[in-house]
């Protein structure tokens, strides 16, 4: 039998604690914010576009990228309301 995965922080938590997070990609370092998603969920998302060497060539490229906290779909508002 599957269960769902409980997420650990309410929304108020993730809003007040959460920062960016570096994240490098190929050698370059990116800010990847905060963010709430239209589903409710909440987490990390970057859309952007870099440059990338492939040989002896740049190439530019889109980044997406999504870091979704599991369970935060169902995270209550605030901690009075996960007691």
């Amino acid at each position: 039998m599957f269960r769902k995965t409980e997420c650990l922080l309410s929304r108020e938590e993730f809003q007040s604690q959460a920062r960016g997070l570096q994240v490098s990609i190929d050698g370059q370092t990116v800010l990847v914010p905060v963010k709430e998603f239209s589903t409710g969920s909440f987490g990390w998302f970057l859309g952007d576009k870099l440059m990338v060497k492939v040989g002896d060539k740049l190439v530019k490229v889109q980044v997406g990228l999504t870091l979704t906290v599991i369970g935060s779909k169902d995270a209550p508002r605030d901690a009075k309301e996960a007691a």
